[in-house]
């Protein structure tokens, strides 16, 4: 590599947007730029990307980062990537994507995932992949995609997820990483494929492609990528990881029971584990810090609920809606966030939103304040598994775009009873994969790089009398969710 600055790109492909950063080791961020992209929802339930946009993204950023940066393509000795995990691609034989993505948030496989279970029969899932067969799971999906789009399936060569195809687009080799493995539910803790599960579908099975971990170089950028993006030809590219898992390596969890609250689309949580940890209601990952691991949760809407409720108001900006229910009282309703079903820990994609306590003067800051109480309730359900799992979680850190809220940063302090630690403007999973290209290459010594590099904000600390009534309200919100199950199940299958 030609001398000059030792510079890092991190890319992260997200559900709205493609986000880029350069990071600079011994100085921090220098440049940071994000592209949005768009979510296709054609059917309910769908959640699909297309990686053309995903690549436009790349090819538009890398130049704008640099010219942000003041510095040239040699200045960048590595790249890694991160994405939504484990969203699926379907790769031909010439390793480009033959339909758009179906995201982790799709559910639309739910009569595929009830089949898959019920043919594993006695085979223990939880104990061989960390997770449980669900919404996220991919042998579901493919026979979906088997059965309704049979043109597609027959022509797919492997199965890839989004920053794993985007590495191989740049140049790298074709290969899934780690967590992408096994949240797919494909490969077991080894790496190797779980033949029980291809058995449980009737279905040919493309190429298993082996399982890299973060930090591993895994080829160069190519010549004809470096034309299109603006990288130089040659630049390593490393394993990055599972969006989430970057996300909370770049907040600095690094011990057993630091823990990330992340209030983006979808809703995170995520805690730092000695030990493997196993619980049907949870995902399980392995972090990139050897011998440690990530339990987490992550809720189907939370962001994204909100932006839907932008739309029925016709755009009214996020910051008037905060104004109009903080003067709202807390818990004047009681609202299910289902809105896209529910990924943990229930694990039921037919499940659907419900409102109750509504009446004539109902206000729309009662509304937005309900809002933020439920996804609040959905956070405190994952702290209650932690907590029955024998987790201790100290110092929880809130972050993205919802965290810039102080209503529902309150709201959240209330409902968990916790302190709650902002991290100001966190960069996102990003910056994570832009460390890990540097501990990958020997530019960043350490897994430690991370602890205090990034700002805390303010500490929020509950208000008792919040407290005590949102304890009551949390348990009417269980309630209203037992009583509405069958209904919702009924009226999400009437329309499938």
């Amino acid at each position: 590599m030609p001398e000059g600055r030792r510079l890092l790109l991190g890319v992260d492909l997200g559900s709205s947007g493609v986000k880029a950063v350069l990071l600079d080791a011994e100085v921090g961020i220098v440049a940071s730029h994000t592209h949005g992209v768009a979510l296709f929802n054609d059917h309910p339930g769908w959640a699909e990307a297309s990686h053309h946009e995903w690549w436009e993204a790349v090819c538009t950023l890398v130049p704008r980062l640099l010219e942000s940066a003041s510095a040239s393509k040699d200045d960048i000795s590595a790249v890694a990537v991160t994405g939504m995990v484990p969203a699926i691609l379907a790769i031909g034989t010439d390793g480009e994507p033959l339909r758009r993505a179906i995201l982790q948030n799709d559910a639309r496989a739910t009569k595929e995932i009830d089949e898959v279970r019920a043919a594993l029969g006695d085979v223990d899932i939880l104990a061989l992949t960390g997770s449980v067969l669900s919404q996220q799971s991919v042998a579901p999906t493919a026979l979906w995609l088997a059965r309704h789009e049979p043109e597609v399936w027959s022509r797919t060569a492997s199965l890839q997820g989004s920053y794993d195809w985007l590495a191989r687009a740049l140049g790298a080799g074709a290969h899934v990483e780690y967590n992408w493995a096994i949240e797919s539910g494909l490969y077991d803790f080894e790496g190797d494929v779980l033949e029980e599960v291809q058995s449980a579908t009737p279905i040919t099975w493309p190429t298993m492609l082996d399982v890299v971990r973060p930090g591993q170089v895994i080829g160069a950028v190519s010549e004809s990528a470096a034309t299109a993006t603006g990288l130089r030809a040659g630049t390593a590219i490393v394993v990055g990881g599972a969006d989430h898992v970057l996300s909370a390596y770049g907040a600095g969890l690094v011990e057993q029971g630091d823990c990330l609250i992340k209030l983006g689309g979808s809703g995170d949580i995520l805690a730092v584990s000695d030990e493997k940890f196993l619980d049907p209601r949870l995902y399980l990952d392995c972090y990139p810090i050897p011998g440690k691991w990530l339990p987490n949760g992550c809720m189907a809407t939370s962001g994204s609920m909100l932006r839907w409720e932008q739309g029925l108001f016709s755009g009214v900006p996020l910051a008037e809606l905060d104004d109009a229910a903080a003067a709202s009282e807390p818990g004047a309703l009681v609202t299910l966030p289902y809105f896209l079903g529910e990924k943990t820990p229930l694990h039921d994609p037919d499940l659907r939103g419900a409102v109750i306590g509504l009446h004539l003067g109902t206000t729309r800051g009662d509304l937005h304040r309900s809002f933020l109480e439920a996804i609040a309730y959905g956070f405190r359900s994952h702290f209650d598994v932690f907590v029955e799992d024998g987790l201790v979680l100290h110092r929880p850190r809130i972050t993205n775009g919802g965290s810039k809220s102080r209503l529902w940063r309150q709201i959240l302090a209330d409902v968990l009873n916790r302190d709650l630690v902002s991290i100001i403007d966190h960069p996102g999973a990003s910056y994570g994969a832009a460390v890990i290209a540097g501990i990958g290459t020997g530019v960043i010594a350490d897994w430690s790089y991370v602890v205090g590099a990034l700002e805390e904000g303010e500490i929020i600390s509950p208000i008792p009398a919040n407290v005590a009534l949102y304890e009551e309200r949390y348990q009417q919100f269980h309630q209203l969710y037992e009583a509405t199950k069958s209904l919702s199940h009924s009226l999400a299958r009437s329309s499938q």
